[in-house]
């Protein structure tokens, strides 16, 4: 049974599942969905926890072998296991797929992993655990999401604040809700249980956005000059090395002059961009970059970049993060 994460509290009032799997890439809702999972089964008399992390040399018949292992004590217990990189391979598919066929009495497993993409959750193994269990996504928050979310939190503490002031906050912590916790902690510390202004905000609030080359991808896909400037200078204050921003950038123009030649053969859209690996919401920015962009535009940012890799190599004068800057604005020509 699927589940969104706002959902899981009613549904642990009701009845407990069998099998639990939170899956995404976004920790703070990971670890606090776990947490509430584990509040839950332990109120209902599952007292005894063994931790099984896929980092230390973990084997999948260690589960099987738990499972199927009767405590002297008698507890009912919970297999809490840790997949960080959502890679589960054969073997862990088979033992799960197995599990789920064969439920262990008074034993709950709870399963956290990286996110999973389309194919991963059209699996067998993720089928069977979402027809005997509960699974739930975690995403990012965006908009409004993220605005109901500050809210909710900045409630918890007594606090609150008015839409402009949860713009400021949601500006300063962008996609970090565990930077956004935090500085909800500092801002009850400050103030008390109180109505925030927008100064108290801004005072307060350190800009903990999250950076990424991805953004910035996202950010010269969709023309956002702004938002390059921001994301840019944000990568280049965390110490991001040059040619990690260059492979990305050299990578999407790649990929768009790649689009451009095999549409201009008559291929489909459809086909080109799933033969690219381009889903979901980057169809719309690619969609919109390729209008814009000419194939010979292209071969001029694939030409600059070269020279802002010579720069960071020491072969070439002057400041590579300047010539990075000259790449992206080339994408929102």
């Amino acid at each position: 049974m699927r589940l969104k994460p706002e959902q899981l509290a009613d549904s642990l009032q009701k009845s407990l599942g069998s099998v639990y799997l939170i899956s995404g890439d976004e920790p703070l809702q990971i670890v606090e969905l776990s947490d509430s999972i584990r509040q839950a089964v332990k109120k209902a008399g599952f007292v005894q926890r063994e931790i099984f992390s896929t980092d230390t040399g973990f084997e999948w018949s260690e589960i099987t072998t738990s499972a199927q292992s009767l405590s002297i004590f008698g507890d009912k217990k919970v297999l809490d296991v840790r997949v960080p990189s959502a890679n589960f391979g054969n073997e862990g598919a088979k033992t799960l797929i197995s599990y789920c066929e064969r439920l262990p009495a008074d034993t709950i497993l709870l399963i956290t992993c990286g996110k999973l993409n389309a194919a991963g959750m059209k699996t067998k193994w993720f089928e069977a655990v979402d027809r005997v269990g509960v699974t739930i996504q975690v995403k990012p928050l965006e908009g409004d999401e993220l605005l109901q979310w500050l809210q909710n939190r900045l409630q918890q503490r007594g606090l609150n604040s008015d839409k402009a002031g949860l713009l400021l906050l949601a500006e300063r912590v962008e996609g970090n809700l565990l930077a956004a916790a935090q500085e909800i902690e500092k801002l009850y510390v400050l103030y008390g249980a109180t109505s925030l202004t927008q100064a108290q905000i801004f005072d307060a609030v350190a800009d903990s956005s999250r950076y990424d080359v991805f953004k910035l991808i996202d950010a010269i896909l969709a023309a956002n000059v702004n938002r390059i400037f921001k994301v840019l200078a944000g990568l280049r204050n965390e110490g991001i090395a040059p040619p990690v921003v260059l492979w990305a950038l050299m990578r999407e123009a790649r990929i768009l002059c790649k689009v451009h030649i095999e549409l201009s053969s008559g291929k489909s859209k459809d086909m080109v961009f799933r033969n690219n690996q381009i889903w979901d919401k980057r169809v719309g920015l690619v969609d919109k970059a390729l209008k814009r962009l000419s194939h010979n535009q292209l071969f001029e940012i694939l030409t600059l970049s070269a020279k802002a890799d010579r720069q960071a190599k020491g072969q070439e004068s002057d400041d590579v993060w300047e010539t990075i800057l000259a790449v992206c604005l080339l994408f929102t020509s």
